[in-house]
């Protein structure tokens, strides 16, 4: 694979003065650049992805409309993006091309063949998060048809690590080969993940943006969803499955990683990592999260020559805290690759388990979570945490119809709650709830089988609470840290004003900019962006807002200031006690916004790994909690941008806290 061997200075070089001074840090970037692309060959690519880019706009009306737009991105980034990595891949874009301008035809015309035929077929969706156009793959199997009244098994396949797997590669690749694994009457959905980020992040709303799309075009069995994956598929296959084992019936990761420290050597090499790094890996870690395998059955594969083993090792090792015997097969004489007989042997295990299904209503039910953004495993909802990035844990039974009893540590708030056609509980009882040996009684489950009972704790009692939309307090999915942000729908608000401070104005200005290469070369999306005067009411309903600049020079940013717990003025930043002086230092954090307390508002920051994260995807994750000060008089490197000078976590309530939430 070809290298990119790059410098941070050619990042920093549109800044100028005491931001660009720092030494230049080699750094392998991703995607790497590509070959030259002929002037004639620009030229043609170029007209070409303007005509379907209009062919497709004239669409945009119709559904399938991402099937068609799916085609003119790949190109259109690849030009833009110097990502043609071979002379071959030229050839390929104008095919691409050919193919999205045979598919407008056909819905201009009213048809669309290519949702007709069992195989291989790409289709696309538009995200939520930033408005682009993302890809994935399908195989249909053999006995699909249109108007066959089936509920379909979904088989996810999460892809390895390939730093030049543009969309246009992506697709190319997604028409031509069915992978190694498809079952029989499964539908395999292919996830590009948005690229290279072991599913972290976008990539880790891709999967469900995809699912979810998947759903309204086949009549998926929601009980038969399986989730795989190898090498960095089978870390995203760790995280999804450990993260979010309630939506699925089996998880099959293949080699990959399930932590960062033991994975990426900072154990082995004895380096340490800052207190709120530490924290943040909670985030992210399978390892943390292994008891909730007790709800999801995983069957983990390796060669026993690869060195990837490793995920599956510390996985055994964590699950066997927990009381759990991790299920494994072990290629023989192989590293890092699947042998013939392990895939048959995985094949049988995961059709034993899709024929089983999702157990929805499970009699027992053990969770834990470091944070509320994972807080559900089946009937058990964790509503409130006593402390953020300390573990969360409920273990919960249904020991008759009539009687729900549970124990928990570092929960505050707690739901149970059943669907129409759940049977565990009967209609005509009462139910007994027992939470940690305190007996509460509640009305029954509905006629329909559906029950939802909620409970906070107070001064160690536990009670019944009512659903609680309007206090300020962490919740689910409003629960930082900044990164979070954009895991939803978010605008990036430029300044329209003089700033402040000319130097901290000319570093908001390079972290804009920065943040906004980020997401268009690790995300995959142009990031939305408007003006501050731009900004209407519906932007503020809809979307996460990240105010670039300062309370002088954007005038959203003014309307909020005073009722940020962290002040900015002309002088000073100040962080409860403490100042730092506002020449030279800005803040950066994650709020919910006063104008929308539904949704967040961040100030001067995008997602937080840099450039250091990119040779390594176990090093994708958070890198700054929910607030921090930034000393700039240290400029902006690969890995932080500038000095941190004070970091941490706001309390369950959104308020500054004793020692920053250490």
């Amino acid at each position: 694979m070809k290298s990119a061997i790059l410098t941070l200075l050619a990042t920093l070089l549109p800044v100028t003065g005491a931001l660009a001074q720092r030494p230049a840090q080699p750094i392998h970037l991703i995607p790497p650049p590509g070959v030259a692309v002929p002037e004639a060959d620009q030229r043609a690519l170029h007209t070409g992805v303007d005509r379907l880019g209009k062919r497709a706009d004239a669409l945009k009306s119709n559904p399938l409309y991402p099937d068609v737009a799916i085609f003119q991105k790949a190109v259109r980034y690849a030009l833009e993006g110097n990502e043609f990595f071979s002379a071959e891949e030229i050839f390929r874009a104008k095919e691409l091309l050919r193919i999205g301008n045979e598919r407008a035809t056909e819905l201009e015309h009213g048809t669309a063949s290519w949702t007709k035929e069992p195989g291989l077929s790409v289709r696309g969706y538009v995200s939520l998060l930033d408005g682009s156009v993302q890809p994935y793959g399908l195989v249909l199997p053999t006995s699909y048809a249109p108007d066959r009244a089936h509920k379909w098994r979904v088989d996810a396949w999460f892809h390895g690590r390939s730093e030049m797997l543009s969309e246009g590669a992506f697709l190319w690749d997604r028409m031509r080969n069915p992978g190694q694994f498809t079952p029989r009457d499964t539908i395999v959905l292919h996830l590009y993940g948005r690229y290279c980020n072991a599913s972290t992040f976008a990539g880790e709303v891709d999967f469900f943006e995809a699912l979810d799309d998947v759903k309204k075009r086949f009549n998926v069995d929601e009980n038969r969803i399986l989730v795989r994956g190898f090498s960095m598929g089978g870390a995203s296959a760790w995280h999804i499955g450990a993260h979010y084992g309630t939506d699925f019936a089996a998880v099959a990761p293949g080699a990959g990683f399930s932590e960062t420290k033991d994975f990426f050597g900072y154990t082995r090499r004895n380096e340490k990592l800052t207190w709120f790094e530490e924290k943040l890996l909670h985030l992210t870690n399978a390892t943390d999260y292994a008891v909730n395998f007790f709800n999801v059955p995983v069957v983990a594969y390796n060669g026993d020559k690869d060195g990837q083993k490793q995920a599956a090792d510390v996985m055994e090792t964590n699950m066997a805290a927990e009381g759990l015997t991790l299920s494994r097969v072990i290629g023989e004489n192989i590293g890092h690759a699947y042998t013939p007989a392990a895939i048959v042997r995985i094949n049988e295990m995961m059709d034993a388990l899709a024929q089983k299904g999702r157990v929805s209503y499970p009699k027992e039910v053990r969770f834990t979570t470091w944070t509320l953004k994972f807080n559900r495993m089946r009937w058990v909802v964790v509503d409130g945490l006593e402390k953020h990035w300390e573990r969360g844990r409920v273990t919960a039974s249904a020991k008759d119809d009539h009687t729900l009893v549970a124990t928990t540590s570092g929960v505050s708030a707690l739901s149970f709650v059943m669907e129409p056609g759940a049977s565990l509980l009967n209609p005509s009882s009462k139910v007994t709830v027992t939470l940690d040996g305190q007996s509460l009684t509640v009305p029954g489950a509905l006629s329909d089988g559906s029950f939802a009972a909620h409970f906070t704790k107070t001064g160690g009692k536990w009670g019944l609470a009512s659903a609680d939309e309007a206090s300020l307090r962490k919740r689910h999915d409003l629960q930082g840290p900044i990164d979070d942000a954009f895991m939803d729908a978010f605008l990036n608000v430029r300044p329209t004003g003089t700033p402040m401070n000319d130097f901290v104005g000319r570093w908001t200005e390079f972290e804009r900019d920065h943040a906004a290469r980020l997401w268009r070369t690790q995300m995959r999306g142009d990031a939305p962006s408007k003006d501050d005067t731009a900004v209407t009411d519906a932007d503020i309903a809809k979307n996460n807002l990240v105010l670039w600049g300062d309370p002088q020079s954007n005038k959203v940013l003014a309307r909020i200031a005073d009722k940020l717990p962290i002040r900015w003025t002309a002088q000073s930043v100040t962080v409860g006690d403490r100042t730092y002086p506002a020449a030279t230092n800005a803040p950066v954090m994650v709020y919910p916004n006063p104008l929308n307390p539904k949704k967040y508002v961040v100030i001067n920051s995008g997602i937080t790994f840099r450039e250091y994260a990119q040779p390594n995807n176990s090093l994708q994750v958070a890198y700054l909690p929910d607030y921090a000060v930034v000393d700039l008089t240290t400029p902006p490197d690969v890995r932080w941008p500038g000095k941190i000078a004070v970091a941490g976590f706001f309390g369950e309530k959104w308020e500054l806290v004793k020692g920053d939430g250490q």
